[in-house]
């Protein structure tokens, strides 16, 4: 199974206000984000990280990766540096990019942590996931209302889970 996510934002106490997480502080919310990941992910599920997955640093981010279930895939947001330290082991992440396509079930996905305006396949179904907004669900329901097919991966928008590469084709199916 394939699986898309994004702004986790682990230990970041702010993010809570800023997007009106139901949490009290971060160690409650990341807490909850482990648990939902790992209740719906397997070890063998690739998930991609579309971003601002923290902002804390790599010692933070590789304690976070290594509790996680599945093979992890980076797609760079505004809030990865710690990819680029010298401290942080990439090996942790099969991939890491700034945009990437992929097709499942004949559907395309461009994965990229920004929502833009068009992409590649988009007068042919495919679909744009990303983040970087903090939007809420009423966010890809409009969308979808519009015929938009561009769809945000970001925690908020998910119930504070990872959302599956099925669940977004039912969604625009």
């Amino acid at each position: 199974m394939i699986y898309f996510t994004s702004d986790l934002h682990f230990y970041h106490d702010k993010i809570i206000t800023h997007t009106q997480r139901p949490f009290h502080h971060a160690e409650e919310m990341n807490k909850t984000l482990i648990q939902k990941w790992n209740n719906k992910v397997s070890s063998n599920d690739e998930v991609y990280i579309l971003g601002d997955f923290t902002m804390k640093g790599a010692e933070i981010a590789s304690s976070c990766l290594y509790s996680l279930c599945g093979k992890k895939h980076l797609i760079r947001g505004n809030h990865d540096r710690f990819a680029d330290s010298a401290a942080f082991e990439p090996s942790l992440f099969v991939s890491i990019r700034d945009y990437m396509e992929i097709t499942y079930l004949n559907t395309r996905f461009i994965l990229f942590h920004y929502p833009i305006v068009e992409w590649n396949g988009y007068w042919k179904g495919a679909i744009a996931l990303h983040g970087h907004q903090h939007n809420h669900k009423n966010y890809n329901l409009e969308n979808r209302k519009k015929g938009i097919r561009r769809y945000d991966v970001g925690v908020d928008a998910n119930d504070m889970e990872p959302v599956s590469a099925e669940e977004i084709i039912r969604f625009f199916g």
